[in-house]
């Protein structure tokens, strides 16, 4: 039987300890398809499952990693053949399935999506979970009415891997950005993003003095949570919508329903992980076609995966920029 190297998660005296090992084949869990995986990704939820918070595995030894890109090797599946390009995203693979930081992993064949012409896997781990969250974010706000001229839209979290990838679309799209970043040293990092203004993380974080503010957003994506959204509904266009991806700044929502009442504002909700398949395959041929891959180059980097446990506690802290890919062959 074949043999991989993966990096495995064991709980020890109550702590998760990581390590880069060599796997039978036969360990891998049930599934139509087996992956010869190229990238992962390291992504806010990666982070957490690294580092053993919110109870998210249940069971040990495990393999980590929310998303991944390859090859087909074997595929019991009609749909999926050897040598086919795939990529996945979510479906829980990660937390109750082995996931992405492995040389190899078999999932079930809806599990899966094809990659896109114009992409190649390294790109497509470059955008991962972070970046279809970002593209169907945007897609959500395109759905209900906004569009370039309709006035600025704001992205929080600005730096991170969602925000970044979201600045670079809505950017593409003709829409004028305003980027929320608790790091101003990045504002050239961002500017060459797209985004046309930038805002201190502080000046939305704060609890809002009124129940709605002046209105300042045509629509914004919002990857914080917590009192930075409360703000952001206080100050949404009438009828503007905010799309929520994210809780990076906390899980509570400090906020009142007189946005929603009397400036008829809508507050979307964004699941990239049980997303519905045909809503996945047209997200990804957007990424494709509209994200434009020179910024997405600027905003990565490439690390081995003995390297990845060092940067789960810096995802978690906000220290990380843009997105990390992780190369299975390094």
């Amino acid at each position: 039987m074949a043999t991989f190297r993966a990096l495995v998660l064991h709980e020890e005296g109550g702590k998760v300890v990581p390590r880069v090992e060599t796997v039978d084949e036969a360990r891998l869990p049930p599934g139509e398809v087996t992956v010869a995986v190229e990238y992962s990704t390291l992504n806010y939820k990666d982070g957490m499952i690294l580092e053993g918070q919110g109870r998210l595995v249940r069971a040990y030894p495990h393999v980590p990693g929310v998303d991944f890109a390859g090859t087909v090797l074997h595929s019991d599946s009609p749909e999926f053949r050897p040598g086919d390009p795939v990529i996945l995203t979510g479906w829980r693979v990660g937390e109750l399935h082995w996931g992405g930081y492995a040389e190899r992993a078999r999932v079930p064949a809806s599990f899966l999506v094809r990659r896109p012409d114009g992409l190649t896997a390294k790109q497509a781990m470059a955008i991962g979970t972070a970046g279809f969250t970002a593209m169907l974010a945007v897609i959500a706000l395109e759905k209900h009415g906004l569009a370039p001229a309709a006035g600025d839209v704001l992205v929080t979290g600005a730096a991170g891997g969602v925000g970044s990838i979201a600045v670079s679309l809505l950017a593409a799209l003709g829409y004028r950005v305003a980027a929320s970043t608790g790091r101003p040293e990045l504002r050239e990092y961002l500017e060459g993003l797209g985004a046309t203004a930038l805002i201190d993380r502080a000046a939305l974080a704060a609890k809002p003095v009124r129940p709605l503010d002046r209105e300042r957003w045509a629509g914004a994506v919002d990857a914080v949570g917590g009192m930075t959204l409360a703000t952001v509904l206080t100050q949404l266009n009438y009828r503007a919508s905010v799309a929520a991806c994210g809780l990076a700044g906390g899980s509570d929502l400090p906020a009142t329903v007189i946005p929603f009442l009397l400036r008829g504002v809508n507050l979307l909700g964004i699941d990239s992980v049980m997303c519905p398949r045909a809503e996945r395959i047209e997200a990804w041929d957007r990424l494709a076609r509209d994200l434009p891959l020179a910024k997405l180059e600027a905003m990565t980097q490439t690390v081995p995966l003995a390297e990845v446990p060092a940067l789960a506690p810096r995802i978690l802290k906000g220290e990380v920029r843009g997105r990390i890919v992780v190369d299975l062959a390094a």
